[in-house]
């Protein structure tokens, strides 16, 4: 049943995205504010897609902990899941991407349209550089700026890797950073066609204030989201000893 659900709901997703695409084509008109609203509704509408063919729910936790205005949104990488999960929980965000994904037909032309951050990573500390500059502008406008500190998704289990784009961004822009625990690898794993039914859990934790050194500042936020995510992954494995599997072979990839 897992694969027939997965099957359907793969097909589902992408159909939704497809429609939402075409009709939303207005929203550009509106500026960023018009897109953003169209992305939170993909993302609003893929949960309960999730919810209703893949019987995969989630748990926010935390939620009262989000600040106002202008921060950067750290979250952990596990999944495509995140990429339009967290989305409904913030009004007016922009994405650090990579430039490749703003040449895409219809949605690199949303991308555009929502002022998203996109960078050429080919061009090493410039490319870093450019993204801080872009992000500072947008954080004095109120905007949340959403970067993975991990560059690319990690398995559920996998050892860190934090890279230092996240620190120059923090310690350049003087914004709060919000960092977000999550297990969605446990049941969205990355390269995997199937969707495991159960509850991704998701702490949105305390936001670390500005002023910290860039080094400390990046131990004390791979410290407490690797300390939070075990204890998510933890607690679903417990639920459900069959996840232990999955776990098991994404840490060893």
């Amino acid at each position: 049943m897992i694969l027939i659900r997965s099957t359907l709901f793969n097909i589902l997703f992408y159909a939704n995205l497809a429609v939402l695409m075409v009709l939303g084509l207005p929203t550009m008109l509106a500026g960023p504010r018009g897109v953003i609203a169209l992305a939170r509704l993909w993302g609003r509408s893929s949960l309960w897609l999730l919810r209703i063919v893949c019987r995969l729910d989630v748990e926010y936790r935390g939620l009262e902990k989000i600040p106002r205005n202008g921060f950067i949104i750290a979250p952990k990488h596990q999944s495509i899941w995140e990429t339009f999960a967290l989305l409904p929980l913030f009004s007016d965000f922009t994405f650090i991407l990579k430039r490749e994904l703003v040449w895409i037909p219809f949605f690199g032309w949303y991308l555009k349209a929502a002022k998203q951050i996109a960078i050429n990573r080919s061009n090493g500390g410039s490319a870093l550089l450019a993204a801080t500059e872009r992000a500072k502008t947008e954080l004095l406008a109120g905007r949340q700026v959403f970067i993975f500190p991990e560059g690319t998704r990690r398995a559920a289990g996998a050892p860190p890797r934090y890279k230092f784009g996240v620190a120059a961004i923090y310690s350049a822009s003087n914004a709060p950073c919000l960092p977000i625990a999550l297990n969605s690898g446990l049941f969205w794993p990355r390269r995997s066609f199937l969707r495991q039914p159960g509850k991704v859990l998701v702490e949105v934790m305390n936001p670390i204030e500005p002023g910290l050194e860039k080094q400390d500042f990046l131990r004390l936020l791979s410290e407490r989201m690797e300390s939070a995510t075990s204890l998510l992954i933890e607690e679903s494995l417990r639920a459900n000893p069959a996840l232990r599997v999955n776990l098991a072979d994404q840490s060893s990839d």
